[in-house]
């Protein structure tokens, strides 16, 4: 069976970059950039979809925050410092938070949620989130497509050699598997025989 991973990224790769850009993101912007670069997809329907999964997934969180927000950020106790420091610029400079925190290493997730949990009100999180959304596909997509060009050979080779890739990665899984559980059955010998 050969698996082709230019169909799989054709069939899927805009579903897949929708649930990737609800959870995380930027990843998944960047390898769209690169398969619309590679003609696989379609560059505008990469940032439209980016955006639309960036927009859904940070609103979702804004609300999760709004209502159970504080109750959340609690269980951070490490890192309360942290959510009093964004809790401060938020209200000092709601625009720029808001626009920024999807280029904020660290606070992709949770920074949404503190936004709602300080109470900034629903209307103007939503223009700014748009606009953020905008501009962080916009800008990821594009690195992506950018990219591609020196990324392009380097997958034109994966994809050819994907099956043997495939067969080193799963034996190499399956000694190291193998070689761990005898390791645990000898650490666990001595204790059975006492």
């Amino acid at each position: 069976m050969h698996m082709d991973v230019n169909s799989l990224i054709s069939q899927y790769g805009y579903f897949a970059l929708f649930i990737g850009c609800i959870a995380e993101g930027e990843t998944f912007t960047l390898l769209g950039g690169i398969a619309a670069h590679e003609g696989l997809l379609t560059y505008g329907w990469v940032v439209l979809v980016a955006m639309a999964g960036g927009i859904l997934g940070d609103t979702a969180l804004f609300f999760i925050g709004r209502h159970y927000g504080e109750a959340i950020l609690k269980k951070f106790k490490k890192h309360q410092k942290q959510i009093a420091k964004a809790n401060k610029k938020i209200r000092k400079r709601p625009v720029l938070f808001v626009l920024g925190v999807r280029f904020m290493y660290g606070l992709r997730i949770v920074g949404p949620i503190i936004i709602g949990a300080s109470k900034l009100k629903p209307q103007k999180f939503m223009l700014l989130n748009v606009i953020g959304a905008v501009l962080w596909a916009v800008i990821f997509v594009s690195l992506g497509y950018l990219g591609g060009q020196v990324i392009a050979p380097w997958l034109h080779a994966v994809d050819r050699h994907l099956k043997q890739i495939f067969w080193v990665v799963l034996i190499l899984a399956l000694v190291w598997g193998v070689r761990i559980y005898f390791k645990r059955r000898s650490e666990r010998e001595p204790e059975d025989e006492s």
